[in-house]
Protein backbone atom coordinates (compact mmCIF):
# COMPACT_ATOMS: atom_id res chain seq x y z
CA UNK A 1 0.00 0.00 0.00
CA UNK A 2 0.98 3.92 -0.52
CA UNK A 3 3.72 4.16 2.27
CA UNK A 4 2.18 7.95 3.33
CA UNK A 5 -1.33 6.66 3.41
CA UNK A 6 -0.12 3.44 5.73
CA UNK A 7 1.45 6.30 7.91
CA UNK A 8 -1.50 8.12 8.09
CA UNK A 9 -3.92 5.94 9.21
CA UNK A 10 -1.54 4.84 11.85
CA UNK A 11 -2.50 7.97 13.82
CA UNK A 12 -5.97 7.93 13.27
CA UNK A 13 -9.00 6.39 14.94
CA UNK A 14 -11.18 3.68 13.45
CA UNK A 15 -14.06 5.89 14.78
CA UNK A 16 -13.29 8.69 12.56
CA UNK A 17 -12.71 6.41 9.79
CA UNK A 18 -16.29 5.21 10.03
CA UNK A 19 -17.54 9.48 9.19
CA UNK A 20 -15.28 9.60 6.68
CA UNK A 21 -16.54 6.26 5.06
CA UNK A 22 -19.65 7.37 6.11
CA UNK A 23 -19.82 10.53 3.87
CA UNK A 24 -19.02 8.15 1.00
CA UNK A 25 -22.59 6.29 1.60
CA UNK A 26 -20.70 3.19 3.16
CA UNK A 27 -22.35 2.59 6.34
CA UNK A 28 -20.94 -1.06 7.19
CA UNK A 29 -16.95 -1.40 7.44
CA UNK A 30 -16.72 -1.46 10.84
CA UNK A 31 -16.30 -5.31 11.99
CA UNK A 32 -18.86 -6.75 14.88
CA UNK A 33 -18.26 -8.03 17.93
CA UNK A 34 -14.33 -8.39 16.91
CA UNK A 35 -11.91 -6.51 20.18
CA UNK A 36 -8.22 -6.46 20.24
CA UNK A 37 -6.33 -8.81 22.74
CA UNK A 38 -3.78 -6.13 23.55
CA UNK A 39 -5.33 -2.81 23.06
CA UNK A 40 -2.43 -0.66 24.28
CA UNK A 41 -0.73 -1.64 20.94
CA UNK A 42 -0.55 1.34 18.19
CA UNK A 43 -3.06 1.43 15.00
CA UNK A 44 -2.96 -1.87 13.07
CA UNK A 45 -2.83 -1.23 9.17
CA UNK A 46 -2.11 -3.43 6.08
CA UNK A 47 -3.56 -4.67 2.94
CA UNK A 48 -5.95 -8.09 3.77
CA UNK A 49 -5.11 -10.92 3.01
CA UNK A 50 -7.72 -13.40 3.43
CA UNK A 51 -8.80 -17.25 4.87
CA UNK A 52 -12.28 -18.33 4.88
CA UNK A 53 -13.99 -21.45 7.04
CA UNK A 54 -16.73 -23.99 6.26
CA UNK A 55 -18.68 -26.02 8.78
CA UNK A 56 -16.73 -28.73 10.01
CA UNK A 57 -17.48 -32.08 8.33
CA UNK A 58 -16.19 -34.99 10.50
CA UNK A 59 -15.22 -37.33 7.69
CA UNK A 60 -13.05 -34.71 5.92
CA UNK A 61 -11.36 -32.71 9.20
CA UNK A 62 -9.68 -35.19 11.24
CA UNK A 63 -6.79 -33.95 13.42
CA UNK A 64 -4.64 -35.70 10.59
CA UNK A 65 -5.57 -33.21 8.12
CA UNK A 66 -2.71 -31.18 9.83
CA UNK A 67 -0.04 -33.42 8.43
CA UNK A 68 -0.45 -31.98 5.01
CA UNK A 69 1.73 -28.85 3.94
CA UNK A 70 -0.99 -27.55 1.86
CA UNK A 71 -3.33 -27.45 4.22
CA UNK A 72 -5.08 -24.14 3.81
CA UNK A 73 -4.46 -23.07 7.53
CA UNK A 74 -0.63 -23.65 7.37
CA UNK A 75 -0.51 -22.56 4.03
CA UNK A 76 -2.22 -19.45 5.06
CA UNK A 77 0.48 -19.03 7.78
CA UNK A 78 3.98 -18.82 5.77
CA UNK A 79 2.29 -17.26 2.69
CA UNK A 80 0.49 -14.22 3.86
CA UNK A 81 2.50 -11.57 2.33
CA UNK A 82 4.67 -9.41 4.79
CA UNK A 83 2.82 -6.08 5.73
CA UNK A 84 -0.76 -7.18 5.18
CA UNK A 85 -3.20 -8.01 7.66
CA UNK A 86 -4.63 -11.82 8.16
CA UNK A 87 -8.09 -11.48 7.97
CA UNK A 88 -10.41 -14.84 8.63
CA UNK A 89 -13.66 -15.72 7.80
CA UNK A 90 -14.59 -18.01 10.78
CA UNK A 91 -18.71 -17.37 10.53
CA UNK A 92 -18.67 -15.31 13.45
CA UNK A 93 -18.90 -18.64 15.49
CA UNK A 94 -16.48 -19.03 18.30
CA UNK A 95 -16.50 -21.78 19.73
CA UNK A 96 -13.84 -23.48 18.12
CA UNK A 97 -10.83 -21.51 17.77
CA UNK A 98 -9.44 -19.92 14.81
CA UNK A 99 -5.87 -19.82 15.25
CA UNK A 100 -3.50 -20.17 18.49
CA UNK A 101 -0.58 -18.74 19.83
CA UNK A 102 2.28 -20.75 17.65
CA UNK A 103 0.54 -19.65 14.31
CA UNK A 104 -0.02 -16.24 15.50
CA UNK A 105 3.86 -16.24 16.61
CA UNK A 106 5.05 -17.39 13.11
CA UNK A 107 2.98 -14.58 11.69
CA UNK A 108 4.44 -12.07 13.74
CA UNK A 109 7.89 -13.48 12.91
CA UNK A 110 7.04 -12.90 9.13
CA UNK A 111 6.76 -9.73 9.18
CA UNK A 112 2.39 -9.96 8.88
CA UNK A 113 1.13 -6.62 10.15
CA UNK A 114 -1.72 -8.41 12.48
CA UNK A 115 -4.36 -10.87 12.33
CA UNK A 116 -8.12 -10.79 12.72
CA UNK A 117 -11.00 -13.23 12.99
CA UNK A 118 -14.84 -13.02 13.45
CA UNK A 119 -14.24 -16.13 15.75
CA UNK A 120 -11.79 -17.00 18.51
CA UNK A 121 -8.16 -17.58 19.38
CA UNK A 122 -7.00 -20.25 21.51
CA UNK A 123 -3.95 -19.74 23.71
CA UNK A 124 -5.20 -16.25 23.97
CA UNK A 125 -3.66 -15.16 27.22
CA UNK A 126 0.03 -15.78 25.42
CA UNK A 127 -1.23 -13.79 22.26
CA UNK A 128 -2.11 -10.94 24.35
CA UNK A 129 1.30 -11.02 25.68
CA UNK A 130 2.94 -10.47 21.91
CA UNK A 131 3.90 -7.48 20.72
CA UNK A 132 1.55 -8.02 17.79
CA UNK A 133 -2.15 -6.88 16.80
CA UNK A 134 -4.47 -9.39 17.63
CA UNK A 135 -8.53 -9.14 17.63
CA UNK A 136 -11.34 -11.70 17.76
CA UNK A 137 -14.67 -12.09 19.30
CA UNK A 138 -14.00 -14.14 22.39
CA UNK A 139 -11.35 -16.81 24.04
CA UNK A 140 -11.87 -20.63 22.28
CA UNK A 141 -10.03 -23.59 23.35
CA UNK A 142 -11.55 -26.06 20.94
CA UNK A 143 -9.38 -26.94 17.56
CA UNK A 144 -10.57 -25.05 14.73
CA UNK A 145 -11.23 -28.57 13.23
CA UNK A 146 -14.38 -29.29 16.37
CA UNK A 147 -16.18 -26.98 13.83
CA UNK A 148 -14.59 -24.91 10.96
CA UNK A 149 -12.99 -26.15 8.12
CA UNK A 150 -10.39 -24.09 6.37
CA UNK A 151 -11.24 -23.73 2.28
CA UNK A 152 -10.31 -20.64 0.59
CA UNK A 153 -7.43 -18.03 0.47
CA UNK A 154 -7.28 -14.45 -0.35
CA UNK A 155 -10.62 -14.77 -1.68
CA UNK A 156 -13.72 -12.47 -0.73
CA UNK A 157 -15.05 -12.86 2.42
CA UNK A 158 -17.57 -11.79 5.46
CA UNK A 159 -15.69 -10.88 8.40
CA UNK A 160 -17.87 -9.73 11.63
CA UNK A 161 -20.83 -8.65 8.70
CA UNK A 162 -18.35 -6.81 6.70
CA UNK A 163 -17.56 -7.78 2.97
CA UNK A 164 -13.24 -8.09 2.55
CA UNK A 165 -12.17 -8.18 -0.46
CA UNK A 166 -8.28 -9.35 -1.12
CA UNK A 167 -6.00 -5.48 -0.90
CA UNK A 168 -8.91 -3.56 1.06
CA UNK A 169 -6.90 -1.69 3.40
CA UNK A 170 -7.61 -3.17 7.26
CA UNK A 171 -7.05 -0.60 10.11
CA UNK A 172 -7.37 -1.76 13.51
CA UNK A 173 -7.12 0.20 16.95
CA UNK A 174 -7.77 0.01 20.54
CA UNK A 175 -12.02 -0.43 19.89
CA UNK A 176 -11.88 -2.13 16.81
CA UNK A 177 -11.32 -3.04 13.27
CA UNK A 178 -12.52 -0.89 9.55
CA UNK A 179 -12.14 -1.98 6.66
CA UNK A 180 -11.73 0.91 3.58
CA UNK A 181 -11.94 -0.19 0.23
CA UNK A 182 -8.36 -0.22 -1.35
CA UNK A 183 -9.56 1.90 -4.52
CA UNK A 184 -10.79 4.65 -1.67
CA UNK A 185 -7.75 4.68 0.80
CA UNK A 186 -5.87 7.41 0.33
CA UNK A 187 -8.62 10.34 0.00
CA UNK A 188 -9.57 8.72 2.90
CA UNK A 189 -6.78 8.65 5.22
CA UNK A 190 -6.70 12.26 4.30
CA UNK A 191 -9.88 13.74 4.76
CA UNK A 192 -9.07 11.43 8.48
CA UNK A 193 -5.85 13.68 9.43
CA UNK A 194 -7.96 16.55 9.22
CA UNK A 195 -11.01 15.30 10.95
CA UNK A 196 -8.57 14.52 13.91
CA UNK A 197 -6.86 17.47 14.16
CA UNK A 198 -10.19 19.55 14.05
CA UNK A 199 -11.23 16.89 16.92
CA UNK A 200 -8.28 17.60 18.69
CA UNK A 201 -9.21 21.17 18.96
CA UNK A 202 -12.25 20.55 20.05
CA UNK A 203 -11.31 18.42 22.92
CA UNK A 204 -8.66 20.63 24.19
CA UNK A 205 -11.77 23.67 24.25
CA UNK A 206 -14.85 21.34 25.22
CA UNK A 207 -11.80 20.64 28.33
CA UNK A 208 -11.40 24.75 28.66
CA UNK A 209 -15.29 24.35 29.57
CA UNK A 210 -16.25 25.37 26.01
CA UNK A 211 -19.72 24.73 24.67
CA UNK A 212 -19.86 22.79 21.48
CA UNK A 213 -22.49 24.85 20.41
CA UNK A 214 -21.11 26.59 17.34
CA UNK A 215 -17.82 24.41 18.02
CA UNK A 216 -19.08 20.90 17.10
CA UNK A 217 -19.50 21.42 13.81
CA UNK A 218 -17.56 25.00 13.52
CA UNK A 219 -20.92 26.57 12.62
CA UNK A 220 -19.81 29.91 14.10
CA UNK A 221 -17.39 31.76 12.01
CA UNK A 222 -15.14 32.76 14.92
CA UNK A 223 -14.88 28.69 15.37
CA UNK A 224 -13.27 28.20 12.10
CA UNK A 225 -10.77 31.17 12.88
CA UNK A 226 -9.80 30.13 15.86
CA UNK A 227 -9.24 25.89 14.41
CA UNK A 228 -6.82 27.95 11.83
CA UNK A 229 -4.79 29.54 14.27
CA UNK A 230 -4.37 26.12 16.60
CA UNK A 231 -3.65 24.41 13.57
CA UNK A 232 -0.94 26.91 12.62
CA UNK A 233 0.74 27.17 16.43
CA UNK A 234 0.33 23.43 16.77
CA UNK A 235 1.87 22.68 13.59
CA UNK A 236 -1.11 20.79 12.21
Amino acid sequence: MNPETKQKLMGVSTATLCTALFKRGLRNQFIQDVRPLNPGLPNMVGPAFTMRYIPAREDLNPITVFQDRAHPQRKAVETCPEGAVFVMDSRKDPRAASAGSILVSRLMKRGVAGVVTDGGFRDSPEIARLPFPAYHNRPSAPTNLTHHQALDLDVPIGCGDVAVWPGDIVVGDAEGVIVIPAAIADEVAAEAVEMTAFEDFVSEKVMEGRSILGLYPPTDPASVTEFAAWRAGNGR
